[in-house]
């Protein structure tokens, strides 16, 4: 039974040594006095306390705090941090730790070599990295997740949640091992949260709220019934024409030369979109970092906020992309810059929609999208297209001019089947040129400390290539990453036994920059991994 009928039928029925605290942020501590109690953040619901917290370095995670589950209500704690903050031998770590349990509720299965062979591994990692639905905030006992219905799958290690553009990997390998009603939850989910909240959030936690990250749902639906996707997406209309409007809301009163939110309209008249997060205060399961980074920038914290945060909306962060000096992250400026690979997904977006719309007989609705996709497309041929160097880019808005760097979402127009077959074939040499190493594509040309710079490799990023290439019947050299990649994977795994986040395709191990370490689980990785190595099992015995 196609996967999308099946889920319609399921529908019916340890702390290091702290560093010195950072700087205080100039916000709001106090919590709003609207919106509803189970969508407020940590730093909504507990203000000041909150700050002090995420301050004072007794984390080594911040994420750590953000994601805990309160063991009182909270106006007990916050009445019994106020009496007791001031008194002597008060230490704040023990304090948090008596009215906060600080472990995860299902920790991420990090064992080494759970089989000897690593697709057995990825096969027994997929049920402990599942979470059965989660009952969302308690008010008396908060937390910061957000409610989910149906199982779901977490990445793993730190990331004890689920997240928007790494589901659409990670189903592709769920589906590819026999979970497709795993997969069909995980995208219920996801329109779940579309209903409630107006688009899917970055994770399903109340501290994601404010921001998305790279439009793959039209996608996932698409997983779910490969041989009639437009049919599929006629069954999910609602739920794709509400994240559209979420990614352009305000196009339609915006000015040539003006931005609002998500889109900006370029003094052509051009409709085109960027990050973005409607908050501009530190991210909170990174606040002092955040601080931080602000502190030396010389630059309007509010604004440095901003930009950080819709870079974690992008899914790259952080990269030497969104900063006008690549070695400081400092001067990001995310909020400056269109990408290409955001456009090319909400090309494929209106494309569905267009689609859907057809299907269900609505006429004028297929021809209004038709129209869309077809502007975007031109704009990013004339903005985001390189004829020069023979690949896309962003395009720096506030200047009104291109950037000139090669990056592995240059790929995305082919993932999407935006490009010409000359543009095609044109982004297929520059990969093989600029980025192609001996164990896949490298994220970008830049070595600058960043997690999404030289030297890493990324599974997604090499999935959207492999996948654009062969649409344009570019295989050879989509097969020669898929086999660089895959070997690149399995030699880590040979070495440590274990799947990992991210990967330096230069040295052949684990990847590293950051904010955080090299985790592992990883659902991405797993997902592309077994999509990959079920492509390859058909290539070399096509009997089967």
């Amino acid at each position: 039974m196609d996967m999308l009928l099946e889920l319609e039928s399921d529908i019916g029925s340890a702390p290091s040594v702290p560093e010195p605290a950072a700087p205080r942020a100039e916000i709001r501590t106090s919590a709003p006095e609207t919106g509803r109690d189970e969508c407020r953040s940590p730093l909504d619901l507990f203000g000041e306390f909150f700050v002090d917290v995420q301050t004072s370095g007794i984390f080594f995670d911040s994420k750590t705090f953000v994601d805990a589950t309160a063991l009182f209500d909270r106006g007990t704690i916050l009445s019994n941090y106020s009496a007791e903050k001031d008194g002597e031998g008060f230490r704040l770590l023990d304090f948090v730790k008596r009215h906060f349990d600080l472990s995860a509720p299902h920790p991420a299965e990090e064992t080494a070599f759970i089989h000897p062979d690593i697709r057995g591994h990825i096969a027994a990692l997929w049920p402990r990295l599942t979470r059965e639905p989660a009952p969302g905030i308690n008010i008396r006992r908060a937390s910061s997740l957000l409610e989910l219905g149906r199982d779901y799958v977490v990445p793993g290690g730190r990331f004890n949640e689920i997240y928007y553009w790494d589901s659409y990997f990670t189903m592709m390998g769920l589906i590819e091992d026999g979970h497709g009603e795993l997969a069909a939850s995980m995208a219920r989910n996801f329109s779940d949260l579309i209903d409630r909240h107006g688009h899917v959030p970055n994770g399903h936690r109340t501290y994601y709220l404010s921001r998305s990250q790279p439009p793959f749902f039209f996608k996932m639906v698409e997983l779910l019934s490969p041989s009639d996707p437009g049919g599929a997406w006629r069954r999910f209309l609602p739920h794709l024409e509400a994240e559209h409007r979420y990614w352009m809301a305000g196009a339609e009163h915006l000015a040539a030369g003006d931005a609002c939110a998500r889109v900006v309209r370029l003094r052509d008249g051009s409709l085109l979109n960027r990050f973005w997060d409607d908050r501009d205060h530190p991210r909170e399961e990174s606040y002092r970092e955040d601080l931080l980074t602000a502190r030396c920038s010389g630059r309007d914290p509010r604004q440095v906020y901003r930009d950080l945060r819709a870079a974690a909306e992008s899914g790259w962060d952080f990269s030497s992309r969104w900063c006008a000096d690549p070695a400081r992250l400092s001067t990001i400026e995310t909020t400056s810059l269109l990408p290409i690979d955001l456009n090319a997904l909400l090309y494929g977006l209106e494309q569905a929609i267009a689609l859907g719309s057809a299907r269900a007989g609505d006429v004028d609705a297929a021809r209004r999208f038709e129209r869309l996709a077809a502007g975007r497309r031109r704009a990013i041929d004339r903005h985001l297209w390189c004829e020069r160097a023979g690949h896309y880019v962003d395009f720096r808005w506030t200047r009104h001019e291109r950037r000139a760097d090669l990056t592995a979402a240059t790929a995305m127009p082919l993932f999407v089947g935006l490009s010409t077959p000359a543009q095609a074939a044109r982004v297929a040499q520059a990969l093989a040129s600029g980025l192609l190493t001996a164990r896949g594509l490298v994220t970008t040309r830049t070595r600058s400390g960043q997690q999404w710079d030289f030297p890493n490799g990324w599974a997604p990023l090499q999935w959207i290539a492999i996948d654009g290439l062969r649409r344009y019947a570019l295989g050879d050299l989509a097969e020669t990453i898929a086999d660089r990649w895959i070997s690149c994977v399995d030699k880590v795994y040979g070495e440590t036994g274990r799947l990992v986040e991210k990967y330096d395709v230069v040295e052949d191990r684990p990847g590293g920059g950051g904010e955080y370490d090299a985790q592992c689980g990883f659902g991405w990785t797993n997902g592309v991994h077994a999509k990959l190595s079920g492509l390859r099992d058909a290539r070399r015995n096509p009997s089967r």
